[in-house]
């Protein structure tokens, strides 16, 4: 432990000092002047219960001296912060992982299901670091790389609620049969309300769709793939866990295929693992082939050098973390960061003692 202002506390205890000293001096040197005097004052002084009282005194005025000199240094302490350096070393041999996630309404029943597994999965991480960005027309960088897994955790749990909150739409207000959004008079408020949440996590993810479609798989990746900090400057071992159904509903050009952004990856040495929905979660949305849709999916995974899933009951994304971890982490440059933590707590609980002592004194005069 050191002192982060090591002067106040010198300069702080010469002063007090000084005043101490000074304050014992005067006491001396006044004398009481003026006034009556009173006669034979020794038979009182004699008396039993004038020397408890004066031995009571006493005591109760050298406890209160103390404890206001005692009170002023700890305060003087406090005011030069009493520290703690702590050296931490960060960075090697640990991998980037990234979440991407196709957050079309046609895949909640796979999402809700990957993002609960995950929940779990994060919190058992050792270093690596981890992100999610989701995608549908447009894309949100929904948490940014970090190795705060509280904080994913925390994300995780509130998208989570948007799978929930878009099963929830499409099994009470959409019409297979016609495509169309269909409600009751009666359930109007309650249609409103659903609406306004899934606007809110929407709103990032639908920018210009009616211009460009939805579900642009490949911009979706290639924005993922630049999301990762420093892809130039720092060699780490990166990986992209992607959910998708590769049914891309596009009404212009993307800007990026899905076959382009995996070669991208590719160069870049990040390699996709994939999970596709099975037949039976194939969402009528579609229209899509599924076959097809699954092989180009799977061609692009297996081209990076991932590894590709397909959604059933024997599927664990424990199963895929533990193919992850079998990924050999790069050797990256060492990090050390020096963190300053004040250290105030013994030092607040002594003035916090001493002020309690001393009203405890004052009451004990009074009495």
């Amino acid at each position: 432990m050191h002192l982060i202002h090591p002067n106040v506390l010198r300069i702080g205890l010469i002063v007090l000092a000084v005043l101490v000293v000074l304050m014992h001096i005067l006491k001396r040197t006044i004398k009481y002047k003026g006034g009556i005097k009173a006669a034979n004052t020794h038979y009182v002084k004699n008396l039993p219960e004038y020397q408890s009282r004066k031995k009571l005194y006493l005591v109760t005025s050298i406890v209160l001296e103390a404890c206001i000199i005692l009170s002023i240094a700890m305060t003087l302490v406090l005011c030069a912060r009493p520290a703690k350096k702590e050296t931490v070393n960060n960075g090697t041999k640990k991998r980037d992982i990234f979440l991407c996630m196709d957050v079309s309404y046609s895949l909640y029943d796979l999402n809700y299901d990957l993002v609960e597994s995950l929940e779990g999965v994060v919190s058992g991480l050792d270093g690596d670091r981890f992100g999610i960005c989701i995608y549908n027309t447009s894309s949100v960088l929904y948490v940014p790389m970090t190795d705060d897994y509280d904080f994913i955790n925390t994300k995780l749990e509130e998208i989570k609620e948007y799978f929930r909150l878009q099963k929830e739409y499409m099994d009470s207000y959409y019409d297979p049969q016609t495509g169309y959004i269909k409600y009751d008079y009666d359930d109007y408020d309650a249609y409103i309300e659903l609406r306004d949440k899934l606007d809110y996590y929407d709103a990032g993810t639908l920018v210009n769709n009616y211009i460009k479609g939805s579900s642009l798989i490949g911009e979706g990746l290639a924005s993922c793939m630049y999301s990762f900090p420093r892809l130039d400057d720092e060699d780490r071992t990166r990986i992209i866990i992607m959910s998708t159904d590769n049914s891309q509903e596009n009404l212009s050009k993307p800007l990026v295929e899905l076959d382009e952004a995996a070669q991208i990856c590719k160069k870049n040495d990040i390699k996709i693992f994939g999970i596709f929905p099975n037949q039976d979660n194939w969402s009528w949305l579609n229209t899509t082939d599924y076959t097809q849709d699954e092989q180009e999916f799977k061609k692009a995974v297996e081209g990076t050098g991932g590894k590709y899933y397909k959604q059933s009951e024997s599927l664990s994304v424990n199963d895929i973390v533990s193919d992850i971890e079998r990924e050999e982490a790069l050797e990256v440059e060492e990090i050390t960061i020096t963190k300053v933590n004040d250290q105030p707590k013994i030092f607040v609980c002594i003035l916090c003692g001493t002020i309690l002592l001393m009203l405890v004194m004052g009451l004990v005069m009074k009495v």
